[in-house]
């Protein structure tokens, strides 16, 4: 395994692949992409770099596959908080890092973990991804009333 590529900085940006997007775009119905260029962006609205998805109101439905560098943990933590605050929904495009703080502290036992069998093949790449994918579904919880 090349696990130089794994752990360089070389990019952290991994466009999505566009049939695991439309699956998921079936299922969800997505209205905003919170994390793209305008180059690979899945919603015909999105957040840019310039336009900073961390720093925006997320109340729509929204699509985030994050930078997977040092920062992925505060899109982990603003998709939580956006959800907790009323954002109908977050699904996210994860590294299966299941070690790392922003795993346990705001998905492990409090979201839907969706483990990607295989490796994928982000964007125009030939050959898989040198780690593993989740997918993770955040919704805001239903009250239950009753028994």
């Amino acid at each position: 395994m090349n696990t130089s590529v794994m752990f360089s900085n070389k990019t952290d940006q991994w466009e999505t692949p566009q049939g695991l997007f439309d699956a998921l775009n079936h299922e969800f119905t997505f209205e905003v992409d919170v994390c793209a260029l305008p180059e690979n962006a899945k919603c015909k609205q999105y957040y840019t770099p310039e336009t900073d998805g961390l720093s925006q109101n997320w109340d729509k439905r929204c699509w985030c596959n994050p930078p997977y560098g040092r920062e992925i943990g505060k899109w982990v933590k603003k998709a939580t908080e956006s959800v907790n605050d009323g954002c109908p929904l977050v699904v996210m495009l994860l590294p299966a890092r299941t070690d790392t703080r922003w795993f346990h502290d705001y998905i492990y036992k409090k979201h839907e973990t969706r483990f990607l069998r295989g490796r994928l093949k982000f964007g125009n790449s030939k050959n898989g991804a040198p780690f593993p994918n989740m997918v993770v579904v955040m919704k805001k919880k239903e009250v239950q009333y009753g028994r």
